[in-house]
Formats: structure tokens, C-alpha cells, sequence
């Protein structure tokens, strides 16, 4: 089952959504890049298209590529595995409209939750998911790669979308 982004569907006045396809993994890549110490490789990216995973992002029809987001299903539920908001585009509601995308999609597919990892020192994310809804419900022990060879804590975050709805967070 291939869900896909309301195409172009307009997010503001300057952006919307759009599949991600090969034709776009090289942006999508840079962007990875300038935002990651430790990006996501281009094989990752074509292995979640080849999977079938959801893939999208937000362009802006200025600025180009300011946002992308890939999620995997399973059973009844959908596991984002990548978000990313170029540093410039922060702070405007572009994650929050990925995640509302991931809700409406997640509901026409009986979805329950929607699960995530976020980096125990990014307290700007974790801050901003709990304020969409998402709780903290347990910790993957050096789950990212780090400095200096290490590895870095993840906090699992989880939100039920059943009862998402009107005047909710991510609405």
C-alpha cells in the first residue's frame, strides 16, 4: 500500500508537500548533510524508497527543499525514522505539518501510534514533540552514533492518534 502526501498540497502560501523520489535524494542528501554530524548515507535514503517507506518533503517554492520525513508502518502503527527541518526553516510549524500528514495517513490505515527516537541531548526536538502530544515511554541505550567513537542515549517517544482530533496539538 503506496500512501502518499496530499500532492502539492498547499502548506502556506509558499510550500508544499511532495513525494520524495530518486530524482530528489541528492537534495535531500545535502540537506542530510549540513544539518547531521552524523547524516543518514544515500543508500539509506534509496533503501526507504525501494522499501516503500513514506517519503516526503516540503518544498518551498523560494527556497526549495526545507523539509523531509520517512516513516516505515508496522502492524498498526508508524515508526518515523528521519525528520528534518533545514536550520534556517526552524521554528515555523514545518515538523508539525509532517507529523499531521504522518496522523492523517496513520488514520486511513487504522494506524493506533505514531513512535519515534530522539537524541537525549536534543532537547529542542523533545520539547517540541512533547508539545505536539508525544510522551516519553523509555530509553534505547546508545542508539546514535557520537563523538569520539561513542554512542549517544535515545528517548522513544510515542503518540496515539486515536484520540488526535480537533483543537489537539498537532491540529
Amino acid at each position: 500500500m503506496s500512501a502518499r502526501p496530499a500532492d502539492r498540497e498547499t502548506v502556506d502560501d509558499a510550500c508544499a508537500l511532495a513525494p520524495l523520489t530518486h530524482a530528489s535524494i541528492d537534495a535531500v542528501v545535502a540537506l542530510e548533510r549540513a544539518v547531521y554530524p552524523f547524516p543518514w548515507t544515500r543508500g539509506n535514503f534509496v533503501d526507504s524508497l525501494v522499501a516503500g517507506y513514506l517519503c516526503w518533503m516540503l518544498v518551498d517554492r523560494g527556497a526549495g527543499l526545507i523539509a523531509y520525513c520517512i516513516a516505515m508502518r508496522g502492524a498498526d502503527e508508524l515508526h518515523v525514522l528521519n525528520l528534518t527541518v533545514a536550520e534556517a526553516q526552524r521554528r515555523r510549524g514545518h515538523a508539525r505539518r509532517l507529523l499531521a500528514e504522518l496522523v492523517r495517513v496513520g488514520r486511513g490505515e487504522a494506524a493506533k501510534r505514531i513512535w519515534l527516537e530522539v537524541r537525549q541531548s536534543n532537547a529542542v526536538a523533545r520539547d517540541a514533540y512533547a508539545r505536539m502530544g508525544f510522551a516519553t515511554v523509555g530509553m534505547r541505550r546508545a542508539y546514535y552514533p557520537a563523538a569520539a567513537a561513542t554512542r549517544e542515549d535515545a528517548f522513544v517517544m510515542s503518540l496515539g492518534i486515536d484520540g488526535v482530533g480537533d483543537g489537539d496539538a498537532l491540529d
